[in-house]
């Protein structure tokens, strides 16, 4: 089994100082962000979310409206009640996975779930970021491909540009940042993660 220094620890000791590194959210202007639709098409959604998404309804009307709005779902898919989709136009899921209650894909960017894969109860799915470095603190957003027969499991967060290979399995509450190799297990032990 391989060890990593584990991703997402944040010690003092590592702090990079930046004297004068601010941005300014006044002059903000969502530069690099293309939400792929109008907005009567946006608030649709919005609405339609609010209801078939938020409160318990067949699967299979769910999946009907996901695709309605473009998502492309595979056949023997499951999508559980309390997920949040932020634009189903930027989703394509593969054949007979599977997504838990309170899963929250926030999709900026395109969102890619393979067949046979399992997103457990709490995972984030983030796409979006913004460039600390730009003064008008613009986005940084990328998309996320995640392979065939992964598992994600409760809790973990999948950041903006990562790709997880086929087989991989993700651990509870771990944060990922880039390419994870087919078959490798990540988990959160202590202060490091564990590679095997």
């Amino acid at each position: 089994m391989n060890e990593v220094a584990c991703i997402g620890v944040a010690r003092i000791d590592d702090a990079i100082s930046e004297p004068g590194r601010r941005f300014s959210l006044g002059g903000f202007t969502g530069r690099g962000y293309e939400r792929g639709r109008s907005v009567g098409v946006q608030v649709l959604w919005l609405i339609a979310r609010g209801v078939l998404m938020k409160w318990w309804c067949p699967n299979a009307l769910r999946i009907r409206a996901l695709r309605l709005f473009g998502a492309r779902i595979g056949t023997g898919v499951l999508i559980r009640h309390q997920v949040k989709i932020h634009w189903p136009w930027k989703l394509d899921v593969g054949d007979n996975s599977w997504i838990g209650e309170e899963v929250w894909i926030l999709n900026l960017e395109h969102v890619t779930i393979g067949s046979n894969t399992c997103i457990s109860q709490g995972v984030l799915l983030c796409t979006g970021s913004h460039d600390r470095r730009s003064p008008t603190f613009e986005f940084d957003n990328g998309p996320i491909t995640i392979g065939d027969s992964v598992w994600v499991a409760a809790r973990a967060t999948v950041l903006r540009g990562t790709r997880i290979g086929d087989g991989a399995t993700i651990g509870a509450t771990v944060v990922v940042s880039g390419d994870v190799p087919p078959e490798t297990t990540l988990l959160a032990t202590k202060s490091r993660i564990q590679l095997s």
